[in-house]
């Protein structure tokens, strides 16, 4: 069994659902709020311990009831927490609306993820066991450059999610195997709105680029073959939060396994799309053999 590491963000995100999200100064009425367990490093733990990997949380939480709660989920998903350390004060949390189109828009508020600054003892360790190191930027970039370095110092493959997208600094992308930005955050990370584009400019600075494209799938660049698209399942989304951390944590589970690179990104792509067809981040993430009961090559 594949065993993947990430190093990374635990949030609870509080969630509205709207008919449409408000602009700038309006106010309108919600049709439901709920509190449901997040982040982008457990989102994509949670969805490779579902897809059928081993894997290990490393982190923090709060001493809060917030952080009681995502511990608890992680484990009852299968992910393993002794990685995951509590701090004195708040968790992480992230503010989210969702409008009756499936779309959302994310305010984080660190919290706990802010201490997560360096590798705390054990954790090289862990890294080192790893088939996979997943990395996000929702926690304190001199963290996630460790872990990196690290894995690639013991020949563990990283896979790194631009997201919230910055400047990434070089040492950072000379230790990242596999970057799997959305459209938006590979614009963002080299001014071209052009997946195909982006992705080329990529590849001056990492070896090889998945670009998910949302409901038009996703591409596939690297520096020694031709561009690779594969389509997404056509499907009715009512919540797309998490399906970019599903389809990474699939993504990472299929690679593991040492599925071609097409055959892992349609794989991942059904992931995605079996959890946009239901709400909230975590909560919606599919388990390995409702993957496999909709997957087709």
């Amino acid at each position: 069994m594949t065993h993947i590491a990430v190093l990374g963000s635990t949030n609870m995100d509080l969630v509205t659902y709207v008919e449409k999200a408000p602009h700038r100064g309006e106010t309108v009425t919600g049709r439901e709020f709920r509190t449901i367990p997040g982040g982008k490093g457990a989102n994509q733990a949670i969805a490779a311990a579902r897809a059928g990997a081993t894997v290990s949380m490393i982190g923090a939480v709060g001493n809060d009831g917030f952080g009681t709660r995502l511990r608890s989920t992680l484990e009852h998903s299968g992910v393993t927490t002794d990685h995951l350390r509590t701090i004195e004060g708040p968790s992480g949390t992230a503010h989210i609306v969702v409008d009756d189109a499936g779309g959302n828009a994310i305010v984080v508020i660190p919290g706990a993820n802010g201490t997560v600054d360096h590798l705390a003892p054990g954790d090289e360790g862990l890294i080192a066991s790893a088939d996979a190191l997943l990395l996000q930027l929702e926690i304190p970039l001199a963290a996630v450059l460790a872990g990196a370095q690290t894995a690639r110092s013991h020949g563990v493959r990283t896979i790194l999610t631009p997201a919230p997208a910055r400047p990434l600094p070089p040492e950072l992308l000379d230790a990242t195997d596999l970057l799997v930005p959305n459209e938006h955050e590979a614009a963002t990370l080299t001014g071209r709105s052009d997946p195909f584009a982006a992705g080329a400019a990529l590849l001056d600075r990492v070896p090889r680029v998945v670009i998910t494209l949302g409901a038009a799938g996703s591409v596939y660049l690297t520096r020694d073959a031709e561009p690779l698209a594969v389509p997404a399942p056509h499907v009715t989304a009512v919540d797309s939060t998490g399906a970019g951390d599903t389809y990474v944590g699939a993504l990472a589970v299929a690679l593991g396994e040492e599925r071609p690179i097409r055959e892992a990104m349609t794989w991942a792509a059904t992931a995605a799309a079996l959890s946009v067809q239901q709400e909230g981040a975590s909560a919606s993430m599919p388990y390995r053999s409702e993957i496999e009961a909709r997957y087709t090559s």
